[in-house]
């Protein structure tokens, strides 16, 4: 069923004027969140898809060109709206250059800027039946293959661009689904080695006994079955980069093995007593927390130290959920590409798509918001995987919808959704309420970061003085 609540950003520094507004619209059935400057508008930006941006053109800071640019960067079809008390037909133009849907100038009747709103939210759907990407991916919220423009993602660019000029061993560590693999192939081809191979080997996926021949290889006769001589992956890389996958699964025999690899560069196949040398740049990965293994003993702590030269940790899907719009588009081009549309679709509208090209898919702000309130267990390679069955549940229409969703995103989203709040007619304890509240969330927040106050603080936009001070007033409910 198709929402009908709008969801609409106004940001505006004059505080009576945007308090107005915001009532206005709302009793018009709008769903409205202030922002009184660009940067807190941006942050809003980041955390929801939001239908309509009502901005401010001149506001302290960033001012509301740069939040529409944001705004369209991240959700192309969104309606943009710039309202100013120092308008010329000079802005005028230069906001409609910029992408914005109207121009509204103060003072102002609020019906004209009512009049604005649904004129350009016609405007969206009429287009909606023709739509197309509007959003190209910039080069520099990519790094070979792997995109994100949160500021996680920037400081991982800046690292694998530092690290791929070394021939260091490198430990990445992450979630299931986070990219390891993807980040290990974008080190090689940065990197002076980007000519010769890259070998993967999953040491999770192949039996001990296999592991090992896998490796190293063997000669002819070393066991029964090797009918001939055969390279390992070690051999195969050489002069390249070898990726170990799930490292954490190796039995301590082949820990002892890998390490004198890694010291001595040097390894013999096996059943054969010549030593082989080997030029190799190993990359490592792993879901598992090798430290507390090393605690446990169930890891070498002399070849922990030996991987771990340069760590490299993958953030989550739900650490970077700012990331998700741009990742959803990647999806829909790669998927809704002219191969992709003559798999997705029935016979008649794939011979349509084959002969007119790509399918122009775009998604619906609400199923975009769908996505943004899912937790993500399966991080990157889960939304992937639900955006590939949404284009190929979507038919021949041109837009993605919630319903093409999986049961479970759809069911989280409702979940997480905000509860509505009923005030009884003898009213409630407002304050009382409002500090469990804060209670609530300063308790997560420390819990999140394991009790570091000046991290906490971070999460909240609080002043780490003002945290501790709010601890101490509500230490008595502990």
């Amino acid at each position: 069923m198709p929402e009908t609540t709008k969801h609409l950003l106004i940001v505006e520094d004059e505080t009576p004027l945007r308090q107005a507004l915001a009532e206005r619209l709302t009793e018009h059935g709008f769903e409205v969140e202030q922002a009184d400057t660009g940067e807190r508008a941006i942050e809003h930006l980041a955390e929801f898809a939001f239908d309509i941006v009502i901005t401010d053109l001149r506001l302290p800071g960033l001012d509301g060109t740069r939040v529409l640019e944001a705004a369209l960067l991240r959700y192309p079809d969104i309606v943009g709206i710039i309202v100013t008390g120092y308008g010329t037909v000079k802005d005028a133009v230069e906001a409609i250059k910029r992408g914005a849907t109207d121009f509204v100038t103060k003072p102002f009747q609020f019906d004209e800027l009512l009049h604005a709103l649904n004129s350009a939210l016609e405007q969206r759907r009429l287009k909606a039946e023709n739509a197309y990407l509007r959003s190209q991916l910039q080069e520099r919220y990519k790094f070979e293959g792997i995109i994100g423009r949160s500021q996680a993602m920037r400081d991982l660019f800046q690292l694998l661009e530092t690290v791929s000029a070394s021939a260091s061993t490198i430990l990445v560590t992450g979630e299931t689904g986070t990219g390891k693999e993807v980040v290990a192939r974008a080190i090689h081809h940065s990197s002076p080695r980007r000519a010769q191979r890259f070998v993967a080997l999953n040491c999770g996926a192949i039996p001990e006994t296999l592991l090992e021949a896998e490796l190293f290889g063997h000669v002819r006769g070393a066991f029964t079955g090797a009918i001939g001589t055969r390279q390992g992956r070690l051999e195969q890389a050489h002069k390249g980069t070898l990726f170990l996958d799930e490292v954490g699964t190796m039995s301590p025999g082949m820990q002892m093995k890998l390490l004198r690899v890694l010291q001595e560069r040097e390894f013999e196949r096996i059943g054969d007593a010549h030593t082989i040398k080997v030029d190799v740049r190993v990359i490592a990965a792993t879901n598992s927390n090798l430290q507390k293994m090393v605690a446990e003993g169930t890891f070498r702590e002399d070849l922990f130290y030996r991987l771990n030269i340069i760590p490299i940790q993958l953030p989550p899907l739900r650490d970077r959920k700012e990331d998700i719009p741009l990742l959803v588009q990647h999806f829909l081009k790669k998927f809704s590409g002219p191969e992709s549309s003559a798999r997705a679709v029935e016979p008649s509208a794939a011979r349509s798509s084959q002969e007119s090209g790509a399918r122009n898919l775009t998604i619906s702000q609400q199923a975009m918001r769908t996505l943004m309130a899912f937790s993500w267990p399966g991080n990157v390679r889960q939304l992937e995987n639900a955006i590939e069955r949404a284009v190929a549940l979507s038919g021949g229409r041109m837009q993605i919808e919630t319903a093409d969703l999986t049961p479970d995103i759809q069911q989280a989203s409702r979940t997480n959704a905000a509860p509505e709040l009923h005030l009884p007619e003898d009213g409630i304890d407002f304050e009382g309420y409002v500090s469990r509240i804060e209670h609530e969330l300063i308790r997560r927040a420390l819990e999140k970061t394991g009790g570091n106050k000046g991290q906490a603080s971070k999460l909240l936009n609080l002043k780490r003085t003002t945290l501790v001070e709010k601890l101490k007033r509500l230490e008595p409910r502990h």
